[in-house]
């Protein structure tokens, strides 16, 4: 269960990161919402990184939860923010997504 809790924390490090590049693209009243939704995914990304470390191993916890949110800010910069996509940026990025899986499977 706490593995899933993980994986759910770090999609919410995914949400705050993209909630600060659409700030960082407004103004006004907009701008004010994207940051409320930054804290609000912060915090819950925390709160359920917390949790989740209760059991797992820190060093992993932590590892796989960046991991998650440096793949999916990657992705979401990409699709959302129109970042570029070459060939060495999706490279690593797959590096980096074996690295998580592998740190999963070695993991109790």
């Amino acid at each position: 269960m706490n593995w899933i809790i993980l994986i759910i924390a770090g999609l919410f490090e995914v949400a705050f990161a993209t909630c600060l590049g659409k700030a960082k693209e407004t103004t006004g009243m907009e701008m004010y919402y994207w940051y409320i939704g930054f804290f609000i995914s912060i915090t819950v990304s925390m709160l359920l990184l917390i949790k989740a470390a209760e059991t797992l191993p820190l060093g992993t916890a932590y590892a796989i939860w960046t991991g998650i949110g440096a793949v999916g800010t990657v992705l979401m910069g990409i699709f959302l923010f129109k970042e570029p996509a070459a060939f060495w940026r999706i490279f690593f990025l797959t590096t980096l997504v074996a690295s998580i899986v592998g740190l999963k499977a070695v993991s109790h």
